[in-house]
């Protein structure tokens, strides 16, 4: 019901945007979690829907350097990352979920949708 797409290998410093679309789920949140080898899942950034004030959260690590918007014509949500680091380096999985974007940093259950995840690999 997610498709991703986007991620790859880049240098540091450099960008990259994914997307990703769920269709018919327009009054859910989307967004981004990450996870590198080894490590917990660590809460990228999300995007409220439109009808509930499409509020843009983002995690500690990635803000200032990534930002999420959201096409509502065809419910894809973007995750644009500039200025990456090495330490950026995970697997990124896009989520959607009923639940307000504010609760999603320390949100540890399951997401309502999970998509399979991408790849992303900064090279120092």
């Amino acid at each position: 019901q997610l498709q991703a797409s986007g991620g790859g290998l880049v240098q540091a410093g450099g960008s990259l945007r994914l997307s990703c679309r769920a269709a018919g789920l327009i009054h859910h949140t989307m967004g981004w979690f990450r996870q590198a080898p080894g490590k917990e899942r660590e809460f990228v950034g999300c995007i409220n829907s439109e009808g509930f004030g499409g509020e843009v959260y983002m995690g500690d690590p990635v803000k200032g350097r990534f930002t999420i918007s959201r096409d509502n014509a065809d419910n894809t949500a973007y995750l644009q990352m500039n200025n990456l680091k090495p330490e950026d380096t995970a697997v990124y999985h896009c989520a959607v979920d009923r639940a307000y974007g504010a609760s999603w940093s320390h949100s540890r259950r399951p997401m309502d949708y999970w998509g399979q995840g991408t790849l992303v690999t900064v090279s120092s």
